[in-house]
């Protein structure tokens, strides 16, 4: 029996890249399948179209598989709200959302403006609250249901020129742990994945200096469909005891990601002046400081 027969998925932004490629992957796997797409640009801007999830649909359909369009935003409450009423409408049910949808609006932060930074805002961490908040009544009734959340190591780690989209993508992995804490009882689970692939969100990538060109090269090499069956899998029932967690796929890797614990302590029991602070604290916990580093930078091997 096909891993997710009998369910019904919702994937936001799979009218391309990694979307589509989870969206195809979910209907081979025997879900049904809401197709959201806006069909805009990728930074957000301009005109938007249906024919992106039209050809992603007709692609499972063509398979053999059922799946539906839907072209409502996900930044928007009441919109979001459509999206999942599309999946009950359309198939009576819902099972499975993956919050894929995204835009970029790269930007130096001194130079970052409040449009800039609420329109990413808006899209990945709004929308990713707003569609499963609105999924949320219906897992809670059917006691069952699977987020999957895309995350970034520009936010688990670190990237240049990203402060909207990476304080987006950490916060998601909040979002996600929060969901999982919350809805265990009811049957519900929810993760992240941290996608490596070259697609429409990695192609604004700078490529000028050859050791950028070389980046790139490597990205490409890994592309959007290496991360369809790590969703299809924590979106399955063999994933029933999985939940918080935070994982990256890249290209035939799957790594599970650590969360913030503490790394070290100092302790004076008659407390600390800033003096002291200075002058015991620190060099008792500098040893374990995070450097200032970028994911290109601890995924620095080339991906097998």
């Amino acid at each position: 029996m096909p891993m997710l027969d009998g369910k019904v998925a919702i994937v936001t932004g799979a009218g391309g890249g990694i979307g589509r490629e989870i969206a195809l992957a979910m209907a081979l796997a025997g879900a049904k399948v809401v197709v959201n797409d806006i069909g805009a640009s990728l930074t957000g801007l301009g005109e938007t179209s249906a024919t992106p999830g039209e050809q992603t649909k007709a692609i499972i359909e063509q398979r053999g598989g059922a799946a539906v369009v839907n072209t409502d935003s996900v930044s928007d409450w009441d919109s979001a709200r459509r999206i999942v009423a599309s999946a009950i409408d359309a198939f009576g049910r819902v099972d499975i959302v993956v919050n894929n949808a995204g835009i970029l609006r790269d930007q130096i932060f001194h130079k970052m403006t409040p449009e800039e930074w609420r329109a990413v805002i808006d899209v990945h961490l709004n929308g990713s609250f707003y569609v499963s908040r609105a999924a949320a009544e219906h897992f809670r009734a059917q006691s069952s249901g699977a987020y999957v959340h895309m995350t970034s190591t520009s936010g688990l780690i670190g990237n240049f020129g990203q402060a909207n989209y990476s304080a987006a993508k950490l916060g998601i992995v909040a979002l996600s742990k929060s969901i999982a804490l919350d809805m265990q009882r009811f049957g519900v689970r929810s993760n992240c994945i941290a996608p490596f692939a070259w697609s429409r969100m990695t192609s604004s990538i700078p490529a000028e200096t050859p050791e950028q060109q070389a980046r790139v090269e490597k990205l490409k090499r890994m592309t959007p469909e290496k991360n369809a069956p790590l969703a299809v899998f924590l979106a399955s029932d063999q994933a029933k005891d999985i939940s918080g967690q935070v994982f990256a796929a890249r290209n035939n890797e799957i790594f599970l990601m650590t969360q913030s614990r503490p790394a070290r302590s100092a302790h004076r029991s008659e407390g600390w002046t800033p003096e002291l602070i200075a002058e015991h604290a620190m060099p008792a916990l500098r040893s374990g400081f995070m450097p200032l580093d970028r994911s290109g930078e601890v995924f620095s091997w080339d991906p097998v």
